[in-house]
């Protein structure tokens, strides 16, 4: 089983290659963040056309996530991150796929910070910690997969002095993360590759993608039902290099049946 993420980035903008990255990989699972998209312009029977069943949380024009599985449909758990009830926007999905328990993050990114957007952020991983301690003390398989917009440590980063004053690498957003794996999740591509220099996110400007000024952002967080089962991991770095690509490239985990 090979679950994967992708911050798509626009699902309309990106489906060519969305679909490509789908067809020549074949991901038992991919979930999506970004999609930029209301529920209703879901491309889902594009999906249907080449073997895939999806359920998906939009917004309109920003946020959105989505979870596909090839040949079966996602069976809906969570839609929304429990905590606060006042929270509208699209950032979490969670379902059952094949009797392991997936969720679709799309973690706020925080900028500027300090400000109400970045309190956000911090406050929507306190409310992430709290319900995935509840999916941990149930002993059953999950995997939290997604953009989690931090950069968990120094070798993450192509140049940590560029990215000092960003969200993404502000010592309360590490340290927020940190909790998370303290409390017994397994984060897969550290785990398996823990000398780092391993990016997922490049950014359109400055010709980052082609200096390879990039980072790691996206994760895959696994229980410990489903980190003794893992058996290997990666990023799909060259699909960041293919014409009008996402920002981001695939990340995924393979875990044995």
């Amino acid at each position: 089983m090979r679950i994967a993420t992708y911050n798509i980035n626009g699902i309309k903008a990106r489906l060519p290659r969305l679909k490509e990255w789908l067809e020549e990989t074949r991901p038992t699972v991919a979930c999506l963040q970004e999609i930029k998209t209301m529920d209703e312009g879901f491309p889902a029977d594009e999906f249907e056309a080449i073997g895939y069943q999806a359920i998906w949380h939009g917004q309109k024009g920003f946020n959105g996530v989505a979870i596909l599985a090839d040949g079966v449909k996602p069976i809906e758990i969570q839609r929304g991150l429990p905590g606060d009830e006042t929270d509208e926007q699209a950032r979490y999905l969670e379902a059952e796929v094949n009797g392991v328990r997936i969720a679709s993050i799309y973690l706020p990114n925080g900028n500027p910070q300090p400000g109400p957007k970045f309190d956000y952020k911090l406050a929507w991983m306190e409310r992430l910690r709290r319900h995935a301690r509840q999916l941990w003390e149930a002993e059953i398989p999950v995997a939290l997969v997604g953009d989690y917009n931090v950069i968990p440590h120094d070798h993450d980063v192509w140049s940590p002095r560029a990215m000092a004053d960003d969200a993404l690498m502000q010592p309360a957003s590490r340290d927020a993360y940190a909790r998370m794996i303290g409390d017994g999740w397994t984060d897969a591509i550290d785990t398996l590759y823990p000398g780092g220099g391993r990016w997922t996110f490049w950014d359109y400007q400055a010709g980052a993608w082609q200096r390879d000024h990039g980072f790691r952002i996206d994760h895959l967080l696994l229980s410990p039902e489903l980190a003794d089962r893992m058996t290997g991991a990666g990023i799909d770095k060259a699909y960041r290099g293919r014409e009008k690509a996402s920002d981001h490239t695939p990340v995924w985990v393979d875990i044995a049946d």
